[in-house]
């Protein structure tokens, strides 16, 4: 039965992590989506309006970086924009890694370092995924060939 409960530990944590790694590009629409939610929430819209508000604000932030990383020529701006998508799946990286390592190890400066490190690897993960996103997008050679 222990057996049991440890296999069943290691799959919810790496259900857990492939999860974060899987929505980490989405954590600054999530973000936005929220804010905008609450936002018409505390206007009078009612939790139905903010639901609909914030999902459209969520699927806007997402399209136009989406648009932005297709449209932007120069490889700085590329960068920018996608630094802008990456730094909120960072945080959120290092808040998840920290909640699971604090469980698992007493020492404070341990913790930070783990959770710097699992930062890290989110915001690289995340950074790959905007990347692929921008890599997607028709570039002019291949237009000026069809």
């Amino acid at each position: 039965m222990i057996f049991l409960g440890i296999v069943l530990s290691i799959a919810a944590i790496g259900f857990f992590c492939w999860l974060l790694f899987t929505l980490a590009v989405f954590a600054l629409p999530f973000f936005a989506g929220v804010t905008v939610g609450a936002w018409a929430y505390h206007t009078g819209a009612g939790w139905l309006g903010a639901i609909v508000i914030g999902v459209i604000g969520a699927g806007l932030t997402l399209g136009i970086g989406q648009l932005l990383l297709m449209v932007v020529r120069p490889l700085w701006a590329k960068l920018l924009i996608a630094l802008v998508f990456v730094a909120p799946a960072v945080i959120a990286g290092y808040h998840a890694t920290h909640g699971i390592v604090k469980h698992t190890m007493p020492s404070e400066t341990w913790q930070v370092v783990f959770s710097v490190i699992g930062a890290v690897a989110v915001g690289v993960t995340a950074f790959m995924r905007v990347a692929g996103m921008a890599a997607t997008s028709p570039s002019s050679q291949s237009l000026a060939r069809a």
